[in-house]
């Protein structure tokens, strides 16, 4: 394609490529960001554009990677990695570690609710939350793996149900 006709073309589709990129976005200097860089990139590779191939899609396919590419990045940039010896990182407390009323008060609250429940669903439940396997609670209980799936499910469910008003 023509250069003059190739950035013709490209500057035809900008308002298209702005909606497109608030779509991803959601935000509109995100969008002018993305839009910006999308033209550039086009601009860059025009010599890879083949000629009869969907123009607009090409460039929208343009967009869409870039925006994948960036998401990608932000998240590995807020990932932690622990490089200290033995992981000293990882197992130190996410918290404080002083327990403040409102904690000790929903996990007594919730430990409470769960031995109300029937020994049917607070058993596997509670072996559920200590780590255990569904096949070993199964084996463990004599069950099938699906009913000890689904009390598991209920229990769960009957606590959410209770302590709707945490969230």
């Amino acid at each position: 394609m023509a250069n003059a006709k190739f950035q013709s073309n490209l500057m035809n589709l900008q308002a298209n490529m702005l909606n497109f990129a608030y779509m991803l976005t959601s935000n509109r200097d995100d969008a002018y960001d993305l839009l910006q860089d999308t033209t550039l990139k086009a601009l860059d590779n025009e010599d890879k554009y083949a000629e009869g191939t969907n123009f607009k899609g090409w460039v929208f396919t343009i967009m869409r990677n870039i925006f994948i590419n960036n998401y990608r990045r932000t998240q590995r940039a807020a990932t932690i990695v622990d490089t200290t010896e033995n992981l000293y990182h990882l197992n130190l407390s996410q918290d404080s570690g002083i327990d403040s009323p409102e904690e000790s008060y929903g996990a007594n609250e919730i430990s409470a609710a769960i031995k109300e429940m029937s020994a049917d669903f607070s058993v596997p439940f509670s072996m559920h939350v200590s780590g255990y396997k569904y096949e070993e609670i199964a084996e463990h209980m004599g069950l099938p793996l699906g009913t000890v799936k689904s009390r598991i499910f209920m229990a769960r469910k009957r606590l959410q149900e209770r302590f709707a008003d945490y969230r």
